[in-house]
């Protein structure tokens, strides 16, 4: 059996290892890594490879940034290229970005079966891109692979075949399990920092729809600012964000409150992440890591596709719109102490990978 795995994204990166890991204990399965060059900084990228002990990308693409309508059709065209040379017998795509969104397009008009990892999740808002992408690329999908019930029911609503669906537990718990350990042995990222556990906040914040709208862009790093004064705000600045910072004229007096680094390995990331005292992010990979190391975190959006940590206590939605109130309600959660439920097997056993690699090689 040949798999070719479309990756794109930091994201994609993280639980594509988790996948890959299993795959490559199998003699009977080859596996073609396509890298569309969505991310193509090296810390946004070529670091997470080394880390998480990655292939090396067999295509790399190199499609970079360009605006929704260019980046897919270029991803499109080029991938389509690739599986016509390779004819696999499975596309497998990761989540919620553009290059999913064209891997499972260019897979279906070849009639190319496609397995989804993280089917099923919605914001239920259609005017986030990553919106638009899950839901088309699982009425394409062959196999669907849900981290979570409310997933499953989603796919349910919409009427997808329960045959396709399938309730694996989520592949970044399997990541956290796998590497978590591992950051701890060899991150020095808090040293280098100069920064002790417990007694900083992290900061992500990268979707468009808060990086482009200014008066979103500047009620967060306003809020932020002011969250600052009273303990040390950790930003890694994802290259979408400086961008709409310099135009709107917000970098130089956000780099003088807030410590702003350059975007992260994954281990330095997730080391920071389990030592947070709280996490601030639009980000939402950023909102299960934090619960996967039991952090309070904030989602500076109106709505999140990960509905049962909000149900559960351990992430709050927080407007982007009004700096007082960002500032204020993450003040009030630094200084309330309070008892949050901790789910068991909420995504999962940490065992998704084997589950999508047994499904795959199993299916009929």
């Amino acid at each position: 059996m040949k798999i070719i795995t479309i990756v794109g994204a930091r994201p994609q990166f993280i639980k594509a290892a988790a996948v890959s890991q299993k795959i490559r204990a199998i003699a009977d399965i080859r596996e073609v890594l396509l890298h569309t060059g969505q991310h193509y900084d090296g810390n946004m990228s070529d670091v997470f490879f080394q880390e998480l002990d990655i292939q090396p990308p067999d295509y790399h693409l190199g499609i970079g940034s360009q605006t929704h309508g260019a980046q897919t059709g270029k991803m499109l065209a080029a991938i389509e290229q690739v599986l016509l040379q390779e004819n696999p017998d499975w596309v497998l795509v990761y989540g919620d970005t553009n290059s999913t969104l064209a891997g499972a397009i260019a897979a279906t008009k070849l009639h190319i079966k496609v397995a989804h990892v993280e089917a099923g999740l919605r914001s239920f808002n259609r005017r986030m891109p990553e919106e638009i992408n899950r839901v088309l690329t699982d009425h394409a999908a062959d196999l669907l692979f849900a981290p979570t019930k409310a997933a499953v029911n989603n796919l349910q609503v919409e009427g997808i075949s329960e045959k396709k669906v399938h309730l694996v537990g989520d592949v970044m718990y399997d990541a956290a399990l796998y590497y978590g350990d591992k950051a701890t042995q060899k991150s020095s990222i808090l040293e280098h920092l100069q920064l002790t556990p417990e007694n900083y906040i992290l900061a992500t914040i990268h979707r468009a729809e808060n990086t482009d709208d200014s008066s979103r862009l500047q009620a967060i790093f306003a809020g932020l600012v002011a969250v600052a004064d009273k303990i040390p705000v950790v930003l890694p600045l994802h290259p979408r964000t400086c961008s709409a910072l310099l135009r709107a004229g917000l970098l130089e007096d956000a780099s003088k409150s807030l410590q702003i680094i350059e975007p992260l390995g994954y281990l330095d990331m997730v080391m920071l992440e389990k030592n947070a005292r709280l996490i601030a992010t639009d980000s939402g990979g950023v909102q299960k890591e934090a619960f996967f190391y039991r952090v309070p975190c904030m989602t500076l959006r109106e709505e999140t596709e990960w509905v049962e940590l909000v149900q559960c206590g351990w992430n709050q939605l927080l407007s982007p719109f009004d700096a007082e109130i960002i500032t204020n309600r993450i003040i009030d959660t630094l200084t309330k102490v309070t008892a949050m439920e901790t789910p068991n097997g909420l995504y999962g056993r940490g065992m998704a990978g084997e589950e999508i690699v047994q499904l795959l090689m199993n299916y009929e």
